[in-house]
């Protein structure tokens, strides 16, 4: 079997970070595990969700699943699956017409998954941190682009819809945060022993010296 890449980037810009992600995506591993993820979000979406202080508003799981496998894909890969988790989760459960602004959606909120996870070294810190960042920024892109679909597609206003988004994402930020950080914090171990991230992606303390394969 052929050795895991070790190495690891502080941040996406850099031409090295792509070519990896590239190089990811060709990985018959990585797409099976994506593939894998594909079944998860449509699995996730039979189980129940969380109420939350607002009765109009609950925690749904999928973005677990997107989550995971922006960090192990990378951002090439997260583009594609975000492609195919929802077009073919339209065709299991369609809901009406097939509208191509929410498969943009799920591929960019897969993107940003990957662009603060994939390949960073972690820290009980900068784990949270990039969690929460990462979550965030998925949000406002529920909001702004899912307010633009739905005043698309029905009658009310943008603003009307971005409100009503704003507040419903603003309660979730929370919750949908706390439980990714500790789903990826279980999950960093198990992936990295089966080589499907590298191994040396966790760190319990924040200032052990830096490894030769790691990256700016």
């Amino acid at each position: 079997m052929q050795k895991k890449d070790q190495t690891l980037f502080r941040t996406p810009f850099s031409p090295t970070y792509w070519r990896t992600a590239v190089a990811d995506f060709k990985d018959l591993r990585i797409l099976v595990f994506a593939a894998m993820m594909i079944a998860a979000c449509n699995a996730l979406a039979h189980i129940p969700s969380i109420p939350t202080t607002d009765p109009n508003v609950r925690v749904t799981w999928g973005f677990l699943a997107r989550a995971v496998c922006g960090m192990v894909g990378g951002p090439v890969t997260a583009l594609v699956f975000g492609f195919a988790e929802d077009t073919i989760n339209f065709f299991i459960h369609p809901t009406g017409p097939y509208f191509p602004g929410y498969a943009l959606t799920t591929m960019l909120g897969t993107m940003i998954y990957a662009l603060f996870l994939y390949r960073a070294k972690f820290t009980p810190v900068t784990l949270a941190v990039r969690v929460f960042l990462a979550k965030l920024f998925t949000n406002i892109l529920n909001v702004t682009l899912g307010a633009l679909w739905s005043a698309i597609l029905y009658s009310k206003g943008y603003y009307y819809y971005m409100v009503k988004s704003f507040w419903k994402n603003l309660v979730m930020l929370p919750v949908q945060a706390v439980m990714l950080f500790f789903l990826i914090g279980a999950l960093i171990p198990i992936l990295g022993r089966i080589g499907l991230i590298p191994r040396s992606s966790f760190r319990l303390k924040s200032k052990e010296p830096k490894e030769p394969w790691e990256k700016n």
